[in-house]
């Protein structure tokens, strides 16, 4: 058995996302339990074969090795020019069906169409996404407006999330950007973003006295607050369809695929 097959096999079988590491540590995990379950019955007398090979081998299978396994599966679907991929995000290795399919997938779901977010969000959403946390203020310093609105789109989408509260007068809220955000865009972290580096240092406007802002940013907690209570209670009539979702919001280049 090929430790590439096996990798492919936990990745498709999961529900979420999995680390190298993590897939590294189900494997021993499974040897492991072979041994045990080899010196088990050997204590009792009876008459066993030993492992194959093939798995005494992965008793010590490291992250490099699944990372490795992971770009030759990668390799056999371009060649047999498969319609997804095995594509790394923040949370892990998920399997996403390829671009040129995505007006293929989307049929499945004609009721639904994308929405996109508009251009003050999306700037509103980069300076989260380079200078996080920040505080709103901080926020309107750059782009020289309110932001309110924006952020409140933002925190209903689940691109941006409450991170906590600021040292400064008035303990003015922290904004960063949720799991969500990584993997829609299909970055693993922020240095992943471009210009990354350079634009993370460079020196920002002074915000106002953040002091007047509670009144604000406090409606602003309380409206993700609500948004979150409400979506609990939605879950619990109905299950979210993740394929759905990867239809109608799919990474720049990929759509998630929608089984696999």
């Amino acid at each position: 058995m090929e430790l590439s097959s096996i990798v492919e096999a936990l990745v498709t079988s999961s529900d979420e996302p999995l680390s190298s590491e993590e897939i590294a540590r189900l494997v021993r995990a499974r040897v492991a339990e072979a041994e045990d379950i080899l010196a088990r019955k050997t204590e009792e007398g009876e008459t066993v074969e030993p492992l194959p090979e093939w798995m005494g081998a992965l008793a010590a299978v490291a992250e490099e090795q699944i990372i490795a396994s992971i770009a030759e599966l990668n390799r056999a679907y371009d060649e047999t020019k498969r319609a997804f991929s095995l594509r790394e995000g923040a949370k892990g290795w998920r399997i996403f069906t390829r671009v040129d399919y995505g007006d293929f997938v989307k049929q499945l779901f004609p009721g639904r169409k994308p929405e996109r977010l508009s251009a003050p969000a999306m700037e509103t959403l980069a300076i989260v996404a380079y200078r996080q946390p920040i505080t709103k203020a901080a926020i309107e310093a750059v782009r020289g407006v309110s932001c309110d609105g924006m952020l409140q789109k933002l925190l209903d989408r689940e691109l941006v999330r409450i991170g906590g509260r600021a040292d400064l007068p008035g303990r003015p809220l922290l904004y960063e950007t949720t799991g969500l955000f990584y993997e829609h865009f299909g970055i693993r972290s922020i240095d992943d973003l471009p210009n990354a580096g350079e634009l993370r240092k460079v020196k920002l406007p002074e915000p106002k006295d953040e002091t007047n802002e509670a009144s604000s940013e406090e409606q602003l907690a309380l409206s993700a607050a609500d948004k979150k209570a409400q979506q609990g209670t939605e879950d619990a009539d109905e299950a979210p369809n993740a394929s759905e979702e990867a239809a109608d919001e799919a990474p720049q280049d990929e759509t998630q695929k929608a089984e696999a």
